[in-house]
């Protein structure tokens, strides 16, 4: 039990840790910019950050694309409010900590599930309009190669993270601690005619690790993508010039 906590906290330092440094690395770039005062407007910068960061500038000029930005950045965001939970549990030797709120913590999970399929709809989709219909807005030069190769895997990084969740649901053997929330999940719980306890056990904890570890790659590997901005949409886009 231990040997799992002091592992749980050594991924999650090194992960967290390369990632502040990274972060340093940023803030030294940032600063050796000249000091600008953006604090003017705050009503205009919010109305900006909200028609550029949530999407809904492209709901006007590309009203599908727009819609399906909008699920998988809010749907990934809130999903993974979930991993508070998982790090407590993590850390602490806990399983599903934040049960005892009840029926809202089944409303949450329950609406985790769904924004999560509702990701993996939109991704799919996404991967469709770039890798099968190859849309014209695609096929330009500068779209391809690395840009492309950066595009599919921070698609392919939400598939695995999305199913990953869902399995951790659905193979969980206390499904009662989620208060109905599995109410995606319960449809993907295994048969005791197909799965063995241990097997039900191995597959649940092997999602719970391999969640957090990918959420951690994920986070890094943002760094070194032009999805960067996934991170800093909302403060660019607030402090971003109004006159521009």
């Amino acid at each position: 039990m231990y040997i799992d906590n002091i592992l749980f906290a050594i991924i999650l330092i090194v992960g967290i840790g390369f990632f502040a440094q990274n972060v340093k690395k940023l803030t030294r770039n940032i600063n050796l910019g000249q000091d600008v005062n953006r604090n003017d407007n705050s009503s205009a910068r919010w109305r900006n950050m909200a028609m550029i960061a949530l999407g809904q500038s492209k709901m006007v000029k590309r009203p599908i694309a727009g819609f399906l930005h909008i699920i998988v950045y809010v749907g990934f965001v809130i999903i993974n409010l979930e991993v508070l939970e998982i790090i407590i549990d993590g850390l602490f030797g806990t399983h599903r900590v934040f049960s005892f709120l009840g029926g809202f913590y089944g409303v949450l999970i329950g609406s985790f599930e769904v924004l999560a399929v509702l990701v993996l709809v939109a991704v799919v989709a996404f991967w469709i309009r770039r890798n099968v219909i190859k849309l014209k807005r695609f096929a330009s030069s500068d779209l391809k190669g690395a840009p492309k190769k950066d595009a599919d895997t921070i698609l392919y990084f939400e598939v695995v993270l999305m199913s990953l969740f869902l399995i951790m649901n659905a193979f969980d053997l206390y499904p009662e601690k989620m208060n109905g929330g599995n109410i995606i999940s319960q449809f993907l719980a295994p048969s005791p005619d197909f799965f063995s306890l241990e097997a039900v056990i191995i597959i649940e904890r092997a999602a719970w690790w391999l969640h957090i570890i990918g959420i951690l790659i994920f986070l890094n590997y943002l760094y070194y993508s032009k999805h960067l901005h996934i991170l800093f949409a909302f403060p660019n886009t607030y402090f971003a010039a109004l006159n521009v």
